[in-house]
């Protein structure tokens, strides 16, 4: 393959990608402008990541470079293509601490509400590591986790009021257009919508506004893309 290759995880159906992490690096390379080829990914194909050094994605192939992360890959994207449109308007610090948020506050709320969504979407393959890691994680069974999923979804609400109040004054997280914090909790709302997960946005409020337009936003990039298909949204 030639071009920018990216490293994608994909469920059984191989079509589909759920990863909010490598969602982030779709939208930013979609932002540059730039084509990739996207290669499906599973967790028992770990061999096939092993020219990278390590065992997770996205891994992003740029000819003879290789970048592996979310957030390496968007600071590596913003140095070499820094003639395109910019991922971080500038100090790149405030997103970095919304990336961290994403990640440590946000992703672990959301996980457990919809780990078993993510279970019913993984290759049958990946089931008995995926079930195995979250139970150590969750020091329970995943069907026991979930039965608490009440109690997770209202937890998971106070998690995204501050989208809510961000959103309420500004169309998007970066201000009057999309950049890399935009990306960064839309790659989590199509990570949602992939394996559909419950909406996370209230109907007419402005988080469902700006979900809309992130939606639409590269042709209808996060629109078109394949989802589980008990949700066609």
């Amino acid at each position: 393959m030639t071009g920018l290759v990216l490293y994608e995880l994909a469920g059984g159906d191989p079509a589909l990608r759920f990863s909010p992490y490598c969602w982030r690096t779709r939208l930013a390379l979609a932002h540059k402008a730039l084509p990739v080829t996207t290669v499906a990914w599973h967790y028992h194909e770990r061999d096939a990541l092993a020219f990278s050094g390590q065992e997770r994605v996205p891994v992003l192939v740029d000819g003879e470079t290789i970048v592996a992360d979310s957030w390496a890959i968007a600071g590596y994207l913003e140095q070499r293509y820094a003639e395109r449109p910019s991922l971080f308007r500038g100090d790149p610090g405030p997103v970095r601490f919304l990336n961290t948020w994403a990640d440590s506050v946000l992703h672990p709320a959301l996980l457990r509400v919809v780990v078993l969504d993510i279970f019913a979407v993984i290759d049958p393959r990946d089931r008995d590591y995926f079930r195995a890691s979250r139970e150590r994680r969750f020091g329970t069974t995943l069907e026991a986790h979930c039965a608490e999923r009440a109690a997770h979804l209202a937890a998971l609400n106070a998690v995204l009021l501050p989208l809510e109040a961000m959103l309420a004054q500004q169309p998007f997280l970066a201000g009057n257009d999309p950049a890399y914090a935009d990306y960064v909790v839309a790659g989590t709302f199509q990570w949602i919508r992939c394996i559909a997960g419950p909406p996370l946005a209230a109907p007419g409020g402005p988080v469902e506004g700006w979900w809309q337009r992130m939606l639409d936003s590269f042709d209808g990039l996060l629109r078109r893309a394949p989802v589980r298909a008990e949700r066609a949204a």
